[in-house]
C-alpha cells in the first residue's frame, strides 16, 4: 500500500506494462512462498536454525544461475555443494529435534535464490519501485489465498495491538518494502550471486542479535556453532574464488 500511493504521488502507477504484472505477480508469489517457510523454520526451530539455511543461497545460486544464464557450472561449486549438504547433514544427525527447522530453512533459502534470479530478469525493463509493488501484491494474493485454503480467517477477524501494528508498519515498510527496492536497484550494478553473498552476512549478526534478545531459547550446540562456521567459511570461500575465477 506504501508503495502503491508513492507511485500514485509521482503518477507513475499508470506506466507498468500489462505485459510484465503477470511475471512480476508470479516472482512476488515466489518470495512470499520463501517468507512463509522462512517464518515456519523460526516458528517449529528457532532464529539461529532458520538463518544459517538461508546461508546456503549462494550455492543454490551456483547451480540455478548456469540454468538461467546459460554458463557452465564450475566444478568446485560442486564440490562445496556436497560439503555444506554433508555439514547440515552432520548437524542434523547430531540435534534431531530442529529437523523440520532445517528441511522448512532450506526450501526457504531456495526459494529465495530462485526470487533473486528471477529478478535480475527485470532490473533492466522495469523500474525497482514499480518491482515491488507488483511483487509485494503477488505475495498478499498468495498468503491471502493460502489462509483461505487453510480456513484461517484469523488475519482477517483479529484486533492487534497499537505496539503491534507499529512493529508490523515497520517491518513492513522499511525492512520488507523499502530493503526490496534498494536490493533491486543495487542488481543493476551487481550480478545475482553477488547479492546474495552480501545477504549471507545474516547468519553472523542474526545469530548475535538473537541471543542477545531471545537468551537461552536460541543456545545451541557445539555442533551447530562448527558446522555453522564451516558452512559460512565454504560460502566466503566461495565467493573468493568466483571473484578471482571472474
Amino acid at each position: 500500500l506504501v508503495l502503491f500511493i508513492f507511485l500514485l504521488f509521482k503518477s507513475q502507477i499508470h506506466t507498468i506494462r500489462k505485459k510484465n504484472i503477470i511475471p512480476l505477480l508470479g516472482t512476488g508469489m515466489v518470495v512470499a512462498l520463501h517468507w512463509y517457510f522462512f517464518f515456519e523454520s523460526i516458528k517449529v526451530s528457532n532464529v539461529s536454525v532458520a538463518v544459517v539455511c538461508l546461508a546456503t543461497s549462494s550455492l543454490f545460486s551456483a547451480f540455478i544461475e548456469p540454468i538461467f544464464f546459460k554458463r557452465k557450472l564450475l566444478y568446485y561449486e560442486v564440490l562445496f555443494g556436497i560439503i555444506v549438504l554433508s555439514v547440515l547433514a552432520y548437524m542434523l544427525d547430531v540435534d534431531t529435534s530442529y529437523t523440520k527447522g532445517y528441511l522448512y530453512g532450506i526450501i526457504s533459502a531456495f526459494l529465495a535464490t530462485l526470487f533473486t534470479i528471477l529478478n535480475a530478469k527485470f532490473i533492466d525493463r522495469v523500474d525497482a519501485t514499480k518491482i515491488t509493488m507488483m511483487e509485494m501484491l503477488g505475495g498478499v494474493i498468495l498468503i491471502t489465498l493460502l489462509l483461505l485454503f487453510e480456513r484461517d480467517y484469523t488475519v482477517f477477524n483479529s484486533i492487534i495491538s497499537f505496539s503491534d501494528f507499529g512493529y508490523l508498519f515497520i517491518l513492513g515498510t522499511i525492512c520488507t518494502a523499502g530493503i526490496f527496492v534498494w536490493m533491486v536497484e543495487i542488481m543493476k550494478h551487481i550480478t545475482p550471486y553477488s547479492l546474495i553473498m552480501a545477504v549471507n552476512l545474516e547468519p553472523i549478526y542474526s545469530i548475535i542479535i538473537a541471543l542477545l534478545i531471545f537468551g537461552e531459547s536460541e543456545r545451541m550446540t557445539i555442533s551447530f556453532y562448527t558446522g555453522s562456521t564451516i558452512i559460512l567459511l565454504i560460502i566466503f570461500l566461495e565467493g573468493y574464488l568466483k571473484s578471482k575465477y571472474k
